[in-house]
């Protein structure tokens, strides 16, 4: 922890690797998500209500209480831990603590939202198709918004004092 909250892994570069390579892979699971939706379903409430609920015309079932309770089980802790990794590294980026705190909850809420919005529809009422649709594109640019930020954050800062406040960089300057 000390290590990434001083900075030092900016200028090491097997961390570097090491956190590009997850970043890298972390954007194809970005690419997977869009893939897996629109394999199921579309921008549409109607795509959303047929996927869950069933639909004749498409000779489709309704989704399980069993199937949907398997595909959260594993959902609900690869989300937790995405999300924690990439809003756990976002903590070390030079962004105000305001904006920190937006993305961290924005991104947490759509996932929840994203997981909930499947269930509400299938159990409770075809209109939560809006939240899947809404909670969808909002996970997914916000996890876009991690990723590219934090990549960029990750290369920009090389050299030991990028990413430091102003005032450090004098204070380091004068020192060296």
């Amino acid at each position: 922890m000390k290590y990434m909250q001083n900075g030092g892994f900016q200028s090491h570069p097997l961390m570097r690797l090491t956190l590009s390579f997850t970043l890298l892979l972390l954007l194809g699971f970005w690419l997977s998500n869009f893939a897996l939706y629109f394999a199921q379903m579309n921008l549409t409430p109607q795509s959303v209500v047929s996927y869950y609920s069933g639909s004749e015309e498409e000779y489709r079932l309704p989704r399980t209480y069993q199937t949907m309770l398997e595909v959260t089980h594993t959902h609900l802790p690869m989300m937790a831990v995405v999300i924690l990794l990439l809003t756990h590294l976002l903590i070390f980026a030079p962004l105000a603590s305001r904006t920190k705190t937006g993305i961290i909850v924005t991104a947490f809420v759509s996932a929840l939202g994203f997981e909930a919005a499947g269930w509400l529809v299938r159990f409770a009422h075809p209109a939560f198709a809006w939240l899947k649709i809404i909670a969808f594109l909002t996970l997914q640019t916000i996890l876009a918004f991690l990723l590219s930020a934090l990549t960029l954050f990750l290369w920009r800062s090389r050299h030991p004092d990028a990413g430091k406040p102003a005032s450090l960089h004098v204070a380091n300057s004068k020192n060296g």
